[in-house]
């Protein structure tokens, strides 16, 4: 899908916000209602649009330890990956796993309520997790910056 300068408007609009209604995001971006409902419509069956969600405060909900975790796996194989992936996709205390390159092969992050629960975590989920053969913990002490919306500087700026 090619974007316009409207649509990056549209998207910067929803990530800032995305319980804008429609026509405050129709004035926001300079539309009237009806176009901009297609165009937002059309963003989210190009799948650029995946979602909305509330983001919540982890201290505030009880998540106030963060963990990064690099884990290593035994062998590099295609079923071996398979099968760590969708091990760590039913773990609830992961909230983000990235297949890396360096000294891990996956990183994790993980959030729970304290030390004792990431014990838990790590002695009753992660390290049963099939073909784990390392795994390394940073704990966050603060976080300095935490953003949920993406930078769309390089999308193109041309007028409609």
């Amino acid at each position: 899908m090619k974007l316009d300068n409207l649509d990056r408007r549209i998207l910067a609009a929803l990530q800032r916000d995305g319980r804008l209604t429609n026509v405050q995001l129709a004035e926001e971006v300079g539309l009237s209602p009806s176009p901009c409902l297609r165009r937002v419509r059309l963003l989210e069956e190009a799948g650029l649009i995946r979602g909305y969600h509330a983001q919540l405060d982890r201290d505030a909900i009880g998540l106030g330890l963060t963990v990064f975790i690099g884990v290593k796996v035994e062998r590099h194989s295609e079923a071996s990956s398979t099968a760590f992936r969708q091990a760590v996709i039913e773990l609830n205390e992961v909230v983000s796993c990235h297949l890396v390159s360096g000294e891990s092969d996956f990183l994790l992050q993980v959030v729970v309520p304290d030390l004792r629960a990431y014990e838990r975590f790590l002695m009753e989920s992660l390290l049963k997790v099939p073909g784990v053969s390392d795994i390394r913990s940073n704990f966050a002490i603060a976080a300095v910056k935490e953003q949920t919306g993406l930078p769309l500087g390089h999308l193109p700026q041309a007028a409609t």
